[in-house]
């Protein structure tokens, strides 16, 4: 009897061990399922967000102009490392208010558009009233300040970096927001794992780059000192158009906003939604109607943009004034 207990007890472990490896291979199949469905899903949203990672780009690569240049890769990894903080409190947000206040992604969006918008009219705003010469005076000033090595600019990197990590904040906002939209169907470990992996791919994506083009002028200045005179030659093109690159950036980074606060406004507004794609389907039988469908459309939203930032501009400029004289009336 003790014989016969000891083998129906072995073959019910043999059982449960052929149970359990039968659920491991069903979990394995089940996890490189899943593993493809985040795949794919997260080529999807990379897709979505392409557009939003080419402003993210130009408006960085624009905030770190004026940097001395040994000092250009600590503030790029300065605001690679806010920008990381920012997604790290956004995608925790972005499901919390997915899944119990859906009605605020909207609003909280259009919130960002705005001041978005706000920047781009406040570098428009300085461009306008400030004449050359004080352009010319203050570049001067900065550029004897950057030539000078006891001059410490530790506080004009750190507006530096916080003015881009801020920035930064409602680009990654609205990154993470299109790629929730795209995986709102999805189990919540799946969405997990894609905003994750999203969150982690553009920053590394955005902040790569910008310090690849930052050191640009560096890589032609090695160029030119090497033998080859093929190097040469192309590092001295280089240098010659490195300037002309960060300038390029900086007047896409200043339309981006418009661009991409504009777009978040008019999204947000259905009646202006529905007007603005009515006018780009408009242009739809013209020859090349695809591409005049784009220009017009991200030209009313860059349209709206400007209205929407000039608006906010005047109201804070008023407020700012109104607490000024406030103050000043305090102190009498």
């Amino acid at each position: 009897m003790a014989g016969a207990s000891l083998l129906t007890l072995l073959d019910d472990i043999a059982t449960i061990l052929d149970d359990v490896a039968l659920m491991t291979k069903v979990a394995a199949k089940k996890s490189a399922a899943m593993a493809d469905d985040v795949s794919v899903m997260t080529k999807v949203a990379a897709q979505k967000t392409a557009g939003v990672l080419g402003d993210d780009l130009a408006l960085n690569a624009q905030q770190v102009t004026g940097v001395r240049a040994e000092r250009e890769i600590p503030v790029v990894w300065g605001v690679a490392r806010g920008s990381l903080v920012n997604k790290a409190i956004l995608v925790p947000a972005a499901l919390l208010i997915s899944a119990f206040a859906p009605w605020a992604v909207t609003p909280l969006l259009m919130v960002g558009g705005a001041f978005l918008c706000f920047e781009g009219c406040e570098k428009l705003a300085h461009k306008l009233l400030h004449t050359p010469e004080e352009d010319a005076v203050q570049h001067a000033i900065h550029a004897q300040a950057n030539a000078n090595p006891n001059v410490d600019l530790a506080r004009v990197e750190k507006d530096k970096i916080k003015a881009a990590v801020r920035t930064d904040f409602i680009l990654s906002a609205e990154i993470i927001a299109i790629t929730l939209g795209a995986v709102a169907g999805a189990p919540f470990a799946q969405q997990v794992a894609v905003l994750a992996g999203i969150a982690v791919l553009m920053t590394v994506g955005v902040y790569g780059l910008v310090a690849g083009i930052v050191k640009l002028d560096d890589l032609g200045l090695w160029l030119c000192r090497q033998a080859s005179n093929a190097a040469q030659a192309l590092g001295r093109g280089i240098v010659a158009a490195a300037p002309w690159l960060m300038k390029t950036l900086s007047v896409v980074g200043t339309a981006a906003m418009f661009l991409v606060g504009g777009g978040i406004l008019v999204h947000g507004v259905p009646a202006l939604h529905h007007a603005v794609e009515g006018v780009g389907a408009a242009v739809q039988g013209w020859p090349l109607g695809g591409l005049w469908s784009v220009l017009v459309t991200n030209l009313l939203n860059a349209v709206v943009g400007l209205v929407a930032g000039a608006v906010v501009l005047a109201g804070w400029t008023l407020v700012g004034r109104l607490r000024g004289k406030a103050a000043a009336n305090g102190t009498h």
